[in-house]
């Protein structure tokens, strides 16, 4: 059976005996909405457990739109167009419109990329401006949370008299769902309140997972932050693995969040009976493919039906490399995951990006990896802490040798689109 994984802008095929091919985890077919702009439409004007978004602009005389990063392929050309009319109708001029990159600790997205976001039209005609985490002085303090997380948000944000927040709701490896509180934490946090977030009291909890909401540390935090921030309408959309819209989900931040990730849950959830061998997984092609730190969504998604002991070979173009440059330094001064994990309690060992590789290490502690990337160099694969290939089929050929004939395998084309499950 040839199997085609998503890769990059397409996809890379793997072939595995019919028999030893125990289960391909795929996300159900949600109807496409045949007219999307007339539901984004419909969900500003009838929102959840909101006034119309038309209402809430009325007499305000600033805004700021809240935007995801490159890394996440949210339908701004389709969703930001009724949001910014609504706001003009109601009044607010143009150039008092803000539209603000969520980088949370990623790099600015400008030029070619944000064409890509946003449309050249858009771009043109309004203000967008990226978040920087790392720069203290354009963020407010707006004290801590229940737990004693240090809240610093976006001034450009925090000062706009309307604040909208949107984003892509898909399963999440550490938030559950993302979408909806995640646009305000870590989009537009500093990196003195995602040390907290992004650290091992969170990160370390076992509800603090893909498809968990209901305790999960990092998703109550997100949230209590948020609200602090403040949030007067939010508009979140599910997409299909063709990135198109399935379902809009509009209006109070809390509400229309819960029932955007009821939905997702709904349709993303794919099941095996019972732990496999091995396990095959894209990280759903490109962006979230786009580097290294990025792709370890797609083992997050795997490990989760592997057995313990077990193998999971990961496949991601990883067309800009490893990721940044504290997190590539982080990979490469690294030699024992175990001890790395243990030193992040100590928050003298702070280093950006560490949570990724804290991420990587629940993986490696559970199962074998198995790596194939053009976009990385086999002898930079070989320090990432996986088992580096010369080819995709390589690892299948590991796999055999490693479990023998019998071996049962699972394939999850789309990564981290799908929320596995153990039946």
């Amino acid at each position: 059976m040839q199997i085609p994984m998503k890769y990059g802008h397409g996809t890379i095929p793997i072939n595995i005996p019919d028999k030893n091919v125990v289960s391909i985890l795929e996300p159900s077919e949600a109807k496409v909405l045949l007219d999307a702009d007339a539901v984004i439409r419909q969900s500003i004007s009838e929102p959840i457990a909101s006034l119309p978004l038309a209402e809430i602009a009325k007499g305000r005389d600033s805004a700021c739109i809240v935007i995801s990063d490159i890394t996440r392929p949210v339908p701004n050309k389709m969703i930001l167009p009724p949001i910014l009319k609504t706001l003009e109708r109601e009044g607010i001029s143009r150039n008092q419109i803000t539209i603000l990159i969520a980088t949370g600790i990623h790099r600015p997205n400008e030029g070619k990329e944000l064409e890509e976001m946003v449309g050249r039209n858009i771009m043109n005609s309004y203000r967008i401006v990226n978040h920087f985490s790392q720069d203290l002085e354009t963020h407010t303090n707006l004290g801590n949370t229940k737990n004693g997380t240090p809240v610093y948000i976006d001034k450009t944000y925090l000062e706009a008299d309307l604040k909208i927040a949107t984003g892509l709701i898909e399963p999440h490896l550490m938030a559950g769902y993302s979408g909806g509180r995640k646009a305000i934490c870590p989009g537009i946090a500093s990196i003195e309140t995602m040390k907290i977030m992004h650290g091992p009291e969170i990160m370390e909890h076992p509800n603090c997972s893909v498809g968990i909401l209901d305790g999960n540390p990092f998703h109550i935090e997100a949230t209590e932050i948020a609200l602090m921030a403040g949030v007067d309408f939010n508009l979140n959309v599910a997409i299909d693995k063709n990135r198109q819209i399935t379902g809009v989900f509009a209006g109070d931040l809390v509400e229309s969040h819960l029932a955007g990730a009821k939905f997702v849950e709904q349709n993303a959830t794919a099941t095996i009976s019972s732990p496999a061998d091995a396990v095959v997984v894209s990280s759903a092609g490109y962006p979230l493919d786009s580097t290294f730190y990025q792709a370890i969504k797609g083992l997050l998604t795997a490990v989760e039906i592997v057995k313990e002991g077990g193998s999971i070979l990961l496949l991601a173009a990883c067309s800009e490399g490893i990721g940044s440059k504290p997190f590539t330094d982080l990979l490469f001064k690294t030699d024992d995951l175990t001890a790395f994990v243990e030193g992040l309690y100590n928050p003298a060992n702070f280093v950006i990006d560490q949570w990724q590789l804290e991420e990587l290490a629940k993986v490696a502690r559970k199962a074998d990896i198995y790596f194939y990337s053009d976009g990385i160099p086999f002898h930079q694969r070989s320090k990432l802490f996986v088992h580096a290939l010369e080819n995709p089929q390589e690892g299948i050929e590991q796999i055999f040798h490693q479990y023998g004939e019998d071996v049962q395998i699972a394939a999850i084309p789309e990564g981290p689109y799908v929320l596995a499950k153990i039946a």
